[in-house]
Formats: C-alpha cells, sequence, structure tokens
C-alpha cells in the first residue's frame, strides 16, 4: 500500500496500489499522514520524494472507499473529509524540500498531493483533472494548495470544467514545475536532489517559512523590517556562520554529504 525508503538523506514514499492506479482510501490517506509526520520528526531526512508505482501518480478516490461514503451521513463525511485535508496539511507543511515524481494520471485527490509538494517534476505522459464536478461534488480539501499553485484564474476553469489537461497545460498554469520525457524523469530528480542536499537543513525550514509570511503581504515598511530580521537571525546561527565560513574557505559545509 506505501512503500517508504530512507537513505543518503532522502525519504521516497510510493504509492503502492498498482492495481487501483493508487487511489486514496481512509487506510492510505492515514498512512501517508503517519508517514509524513515521521518524516518531519527524523533529523536524518533532509527531502522527501512522493512518487506512484504503476502507471499512475494517484487517480484520487478509490471506488470502494467511495461506495462506503456514499452511505455516511454529515458527521461521517465531516470526520473522514478532515483526514485527507490533515495529510495534506501534514505534507504542505513540512519544513524539508519535498518532491512529486508525476509519471501518469494524477486525478482529483492525487492533483492535491501534486500541488501540496515544493517542486513537482512529470513527464508528457502525467495528466491531471479535478473530476469532482462530475460527480455532483467539490474539490475542497485540494483547493488551498491548488489555488494556491494555479491561480484563482486557471482553478476557476479546471475546478469547474473537470477536464483532463497534459503535462504542458499543468506547467503553464504551475502545478508542475519541471517538465522532462520519461526515460529522463528519475536523472532529472536525482540531478535536482543535489541541489537540495547541498542547502543546509536550517535554512530549507525557514526559507519555507519565509514563503508562507511574505506571499501576499502588502511591500510595507513592516514586511521590509521582519525580513531584515529574518536575514540577522539565520545569519547569526550556527548553521548561517558555517556556511558562511565554508564560502570563504572554499569548502564544503558540515552539512553536505562528499557527493553534495
Amino acid at each position: 500500500m506505501l512503500s517508504i525508503e530512507k537513505k543518503g538523506g532522502v525519504a521516497r514514499v510510493t504509492l503502492d496500489r498498482p492495481e487501483v492506479r493508487n487511489a486514496f482510501d481512509d487506510v492510505l490517506i492515514g498512512r501517508l499522514k503517519e508517514a509524513f509526520v515521521d518524516i518531519e520528526k527524523d533529523p536524518g531526512v533532509r527531502v522527501l520524494v512522493l512518487a506512484g508505482n504503476g502507471p499512475a501518480f494517484c487517480a484520487g478516490a478509490d471506488l470502494n472507499w467511495m461506495r462506503r461514503m456514499a452511505d455516511y451521513g454529515y458527521h461521517d463525511n465531516v470526520a473522514d473529509a478532515r483526514a485527507l485535508a490533515e495529510m495534506l496539511g501534514a505534507l504542505d507543511r513540512m519544513t524539508k524540500p519535498t518532491v512529486a515524481r508525476v509519471h501518469g494520471a494524477a486525478f482529483a485527490g492525487g492533483t492535491g498531493l501534486v500541488a501540496a509538494c515544493d517542486i513537482a517534476v512529470g513527464t508528457p505522459q502525467a495528466k491531471f483533472c479535478f473530476s469532482e464536478a462530475k460527480l455532483g461534488l467539490s474539490p475542497a480539501t485540494i483547493s488551498p494548495y491548488v489555488i494556491r499553485a494555479i491561480g484563482e484564474r486557471a482553478a476557476r476553469r479546471y475546478f469547474l470544467s473537470a477536464e483532463v489537461f497534459g503535462a504542458e497545460d499543468a506547467l503553464r498554469i504551475g502545478l508542475l514545475s519541471m517538465l522532462v520525457a520519461a526515460d529522463e524523469l528519475d536523472a532529472a530528480i536525482e540531478g535536482l536532489l543535489q541541489h537540495l542536499l547541498s542547502g543546509g537543513p536550517r535554512a530549507h525550514a525557514k526559507i519555507k517559512e519565509l514563503v508562507r509570511a511574505v506571499s501576499g503581504r502588502l511591500l510595507d515598511e513592516a514586511l521590509i523590517a521582519d525580513t531584515a530580521r529574518r536575514i540577522a537571525e539565520i545569519r547569526a546561527s550556527e548553521e548561517g556562520k558555517e556556511g558562511i565560513a565554508a564560502f570563504l574557505e572554499k569548502r564544503k559545509p558540515s552539512w553536505c554529504s562528499p557527493k553534495s
């Protein structure tokens, strides 16, 4: 159901239900949240790569799970939806860089996983769809992450039309960060990982915090003061001092592995 490998500072979490195109059910959602929380707490993990086994990245909701949901009342539906929302929130709140490896279909909740990651690398075979409207539903739980990634205008189109769109459109609207040939996908991710592993762990956490704090804010004196405070704090930190010293001494900083 879920494969987790930790090696060389990288945690690779792979959805492993290829027989149902890695579709969600309540059990998989719970295990994903547990994995994200565990990886966040693990000091040996520097980067998360999220992938899917088989022909699809994640096809959305499992049909058997949907059949069970059809009999739920309001309060059961709230609890069920909250579990999905909390799993996506755990992924989004991670202080470590997160990378989605998107090689096939990412539909409905699967697009939420893609959007909640910091970086999404896809192939031309990747397909996307916010299919909820055609089921009489709404993409509510994934909407904060998707709208942040693609913007309100694109969200209005693709949420309402529930049309399938390809990797080039996903790249154009910001759902994908990079588009590479299928046979170059793993090499592209490995190259990206080397860049990510060369960054300071504390710096990565502070950068993700910075993006959240600055995004959408008015550029005023308060924001200028806040950004000055943030850079001063990290310059004075142990990691900041080590990074500057390593640069001046033309050596690798202490957090880098020999290959980084």
